[in-house]
């Protein structure tokens, strides 16, 4: 079988192409770039923007083919607040509409795609399932919810789709957000915590997450959304702590009043000087656990990964990188 990653080049698609390959299986990374990375020996490699549906076309989907889409715009680089529809839509929702209809029209029928827990919004009850109310707070989960409408529209024409909610994912070359934490950390400065570092935080490492696609094509690709997320994430207070005593750093945590710090930041991004997406503020004192239970009952998946492993991995990451140093092997990372 032929399986095609649009977006293969990125963070997932990077760690599920070989994985793919060691299956004994074809694959055809379809991307915007190409990076130096030792698996393009035995993947293919396709030119491919998804906003065009022409690129896309291409690529040359065929009927037995399975097909991954995880080609996304994120939210690293900080947008304001007018330019964020425009941002995120075109790659997000219409990206997606434009593999779909390069499938349908190929007859292709098996879509793995990735979107996001920030779907819900808000946590209402936690720890949160797949049922969980969805109501975005920005343009971005906005944009990865109107591709699960899309899916579900797409099923009922025979299409098999099964659709990911990762929390937020961290991995060999992904600092993001997390640099801002760990240059506080290594000046030895106040690393201020949005209310009081008594709720978890949740990650989910880049490993389990291309493990979970190739487990959704081993499951046949069910019609059906699942959470992806570590397994008992520690406060928040206890994981920033763990990696301060970890870097010998003299930083301390500073709780604050979450109102205040909301407060504050909604004024800055009304001022369009954004200092944090409000998708990420909004719910950074709430219970947002993600219940991956579905994944292990359906698809035999298991999160192999501990958030505390994660942090620390990727502030090693970091310091390396920092210091001229050649950046450690994903095997590094220790699985709990």
């Amino acid at each position: 079988m032929r399986h095609i990653i649009f977006g293969g080049d990125g963070f997932v698609g990077r760690h599920l192409a070989p994985k793919l390959v060691a299956d004994g299986e074809e694959v055809i990374v379809a991307d915007i770039v190409k990076s130096d990375l030792p698996h393009y020996a035995n993947v293919a490699f396709i030119a491919c923007d998804v906003t065009d549906p022409q690129a896309i076309a291409v690529v040359g989907i065929k009927a037995d083919d399975m097909v991954y889409n995880l080609s996304a715009k994120m939210l690293s680089p900080l947008q304001v607040r007018a330019k964020r529809h425009d941002f995120f839509f075109p790659v997000n929702y219409f990206g997606t509409e434009n593999i779909i209809k390069a499938m349908d029209k190929a007859g292709a029928k098996k879509l793995v795609h990735y979107t996001t827990d920030m779907i819900y919004g808000h946590t209402y009850v936690w720890p949160q399932t797949e049922e969980h109310p969805a109501a975005p707070l920005g343009e971005y989960g906005l944009s990865k919810l109107k591709t699960e409408e899309l899916a579900a529209e797409w099923r009922t024409r025979g299409m098999d789709i099964s659709l990911f909610r990762p929390r937020l994912i961290i991995g060999p070359g992904r600092l993001g957000i997390l640099e801002k934490l760990f240059k506080l950390i290594d000046y030895n400065l106040p690393v201020p915590m949005i209310g009081s570092g008594k709720n978890p935080y949740q990650f989910i490492s880049v490993f389990d997450c291309a493990e979970a696609a190739r487990a959704a094509w081993k499951a046949g690709v069910p019609n059906e959304a699942y959470n992806l997320g570590s397994l008992n994430p520690p406060p928040v207070r206890k994981l920033l702590g763990d990696l301060v005593k970890f870097a010998n750093s003299k930083s301390l945590l500073l709780p604050t009043p979450a109102w205040a710090v909301k407060k504050t930041l909604d004024m800055f991004d009304w001022l369009n000087m954004p200092i944090m997406d409000p998708e990420q503020y909004l719910i950074a004192d709430e219970m947002c656990v993600l219940d991956v239970s579905k994944a292990e009952q359906q698809l035999g998946w298991i999160p192999q990964y501990r958030d505390e492993d994660m942090l620390i991995a990727a502030y090693r990451e970091y310091r390396n990188k920092r210091d001229g140093k050649v950046v450690e092997q994903p095997s590094s990372i220790t699985a709990q």
